[in-house]
């Protein structure tokens, strides 16, 4: 199916084409940026959705972990209470209190304080191993608030094993409600450095467990220095707070990191675990495949750019040849003027335009005068000349853009004058004999007034289906007949059916 005519010459338009390679490639560079973001989405989901399930089987693990050692303690503080028990043994009441302390991974050393801080009882020893912990923390805050619950202690060096501990501890109180001493249990940090080392999280990743006032217990990658820190005044601290669980981006205070921090609460213990993965090493993957993409499409949009370029360059040479071809198919190649071609497409609107309007049309019909005698007498060369100096003549004797002077044969021309009566066409003739007059070729022995023409008037009479070959044809016949009566004159044709007229005023 044949394209419409407007759509098929923009097709052929360089200007098109190089829209096209400009727009293409806008397109594309378009349409990857949006795939690109979308993969850099998907590198985000991906990353949060790993925090997450990190985050829920780490805490997992420690709150396990944590109950078994506080069900522990707490059944010594029940098991304390049972009557009868200072007549058992000492082997047999060590049974009896820490029947359930060996189930805790990573378990330290499990004792009774009495409210003086020495220790009475304890899971690994019989007697119990000499120690006052009266000085710490955990035991000065079971004697000052009787409702205190599970305590987890900041770190801690063991005074009888001389490692890095956490203490949980519950208080013990007498009959009376009095403060009657602490059981407690350490839980080396041990456990929680093997625990996150199992997990890769990239270069600059990490994975922090901190009590609720913001002192850190652990941190993966370890570094000893880091180990109780207190971090409470950090913004991305006050955010673990305030909130029991979430996601956001910070940047450390440790180490000026940016980090995508997925945090939660470890149960209703409290204690804050949090994943925190490098943005940097999110992006990682997605970076890579992004200059790799990047660098095809711009490497495609630059092809494409180019070619369009290339074939809009071809299109204008092509147009420009076509238009060229076309000038010279309508152009006469010794005197530039119009040839016959064109003049028969000109001549044709002029004249239905003059039978639409009704205006005048009047044909001038120009040869020169024994034009055989310079070929003959001074060569080709000097002829060409002859023909080029009576069209600059022709030329110059008419003024208005509608005005055709064309060459149509050998050393015949012709004048289209549209709008203009037999009167003005006559004028125009005698200003071509003048004009012809006054140039000669002093190089070839042509002097001023020896090339002349004679010419052949017609004027449009309006005649019914008569057409440019009839008003040429009745130039033709008075050009013949100023020929025959002298030549260097101008005769006009007489209208359709009346006796021929002459106008015998040579120029």
């Amino acid at each position: 199916m044949a394209l419409p005519r407007p759509l098929a010459r923009r097709l052929r338009s360089a200007r098109t084409w190089i829209a096209l390679g400009v727009l293409a490639p806008i397109g594309m560079l378009v349409v990857s940026g949006l795939m690109l973001l979308d993969l850099r989405r998907d590198a985000w989901d991906k990353a949060e959705q790993t925090s997450k399930n990190l985050l829920q089987v780490i805490e997992r693990d420690i709150a396990r972990n944590v109950e078994i050692i506080d069900l522990s303690l707490q059944a010594v503080v029940d098991n304390l209470r049972v009557p009868g028990l200072d007549t058992l043994s000492p082997a047999m009441r060590q049974l009896v209190l820490f029947d359930r302390a060996g189930t805790a991974r990573d378990l330290g050393v499990m004792l009774v304080l009495d409210e003086h801080g020495d220790s009475v009882l304890d899971a690994g020893a019989v007697p119990a191993r000499k120690l006052n912990n009266a000085d710490r923390d955990y035991f000065q805050a079971h004697r000052a608030d009787s409702n205190l619950g599970l305590h987890i202690s900041k770190p801690l060096f063991s005074r009888l094993t001389g490692s890095r501990i956490v203490v949980l501890s519950r208080r013990i109180d007498k009959a009376d409600g009095s403060f009657g001493g602490v059981v407690l249990a350490s839980l080396k940090l041990d456990y929680f450095s093997r625990l996150f080392d199992q997990i890769g999280l990239g270069r600059d990743g990490a994975i922090n467990l901190y009590l609720r006032d913001g002192t850190r217990l652990m941190r993966q990658p370890y570094e000893e220095a880091d180990i109780g820190v207190n971090i409470a005044g950090a913004a991305t601290f006050r955010r673990f707070v305030a909130e029991r669980s979430g996601s956001f981006v910070g940047t450390s205070v440790r180490d000026e990191v940016e980090r995508h921090y997925t945090f939660s609460r470890v149960g209703d213990l409290p204690l804050v675990l949090n994943v925190a993965l490098a943005t940097a090493d999110i992006e990682a993957g997605w970076r890579a495949k992004a200059v790799v993409i990047s660098a095809i499409v711009l490497v495609l949009c630059g092809l494409t750019v180019f070619l369009s370029l290339l074939y809009g360059r071809d299109l204008r040479r092509r147009s420009a040849l076509q238009a060229e071809l076309a000038r010279m198919s309508r152009t006469d190649a010794l005197t530039g003027l119009p040839n016959r071609r064109r003049f028969d497409e000109v001549s044709e609107r002029a004249l239905k335009s003059a039978r639409r309007t009704g205006k005048p049309l009047s044909l001038l019909l120009v040869d020169a005068d024994h034009f055989k005698r310079y070929n003959d007498r001074h060569g080709h060369a000097v002829g060409d000349e002859v023909l080029k100096c009576i069209a600059r003549c022709l030329s110059a004797s008419v003024g208005r853009p509608d005005d055709l002077v064309a060459r149509v044969g050998g050393e015949e021309f012709v004048l289209l004058l549209p709008d203009t009566d037999e009167e003005g066409a006559l004028r125009i003739a005698r200003k071509v004999h003048d004009t012809v007059a006054s140039f000669g070729l002093p190089t070839a022995g042509i002097g001023a007034g020896t090339v002349t023409v004679s010419i052949g008037l017609a004027n449009d009479d309006g005649s019914a289906g008569a057409g440019t070959d009839v008003l040429y044809r009745r130039a033709d016949a008075a050009l013949y007949e100023a020929k025959a009566t002298g030549r260097n004159r101008t005769c006009r044709a007489p209208a359709s059916g009346s006796r021929r007229g002459r106008d015998k005023a040579a120029a």
